[in-house]
């Protein structure tokens, strides 16, 4: 039986695994701050069960599964981003300008949190329905149909011409 990763390798793990981990959570959360505390989160919780992590090959993976569980849950609870209704909207902090973030960013935003999931674990993370799946704990028919709902979306955002081939045959 092959020998937990050590502390030392944990703290190696962290920082080289933070990049990928944080993109992905950006990806899901669409705010910096909020993907950071994501990542931290994730991140401590993987440190909380260390000693179920076989070997430092598995530990990406069982990080990977920790983030998105995290951020399903997050995603479940009303007050996830803090948002209240109001009868008149506050002015805004700050404009935004379309240069700084990327109009595809913007369009993964715009979708609901679990197309948003599959769609960062399907074609950022490039991992396989079975897979997505798993890590969603849904079926696969449920990764599948939530794919083909957040492209459509994402088609009708971005304004893709094939939708409106398929109208005109």
């Amino acid at each position: 039986m092959a020998r937990p990763p050590t502390q030392e390798q944990f703290d190696e793990f962290a920082q080289v695994a933070w990049p990928r981990l944080y993109r992905s959570a950006y990806l899901l959360v669409g705010d910096h701050a909020s993907a950071e505390d994501l990542v931290q989160t994730a991140l401590a919780k993987t440190y909380g069960n260390w000693g179920r992590v076989r070997t430092l090959e598995a530990a990406p993976a069982y990080a990977r599964q920790v983030l998105f569980n995290t951020a399903m849950s997050w995603f479940r609870k009303a007050s996830w981003n803090r948002e209240r209704p109001t009868e008149v909207l506050p002015d805004l902090a700050h404009e935004n300008d379309p240069t700084t973030r990327s109009v595809l960013l913007d369009a993964v935003a715009a979708l609901p949190p679990r197309q948003r999931a599959v769609v960062v674990l399907r074609f950022y993370e490039d991992l396989d329905v079975r897979r997505t799946a798993d890590l969603l704990g849904c079926s696969e028919g449920t990764v599948k149909s939530q794919t083909s709902f957040a492209l459509d979306k994402l088609r009708t955002i971005l304004g893709d011409p094939t939708l409106t081939l398929e109208a005109t045959q």
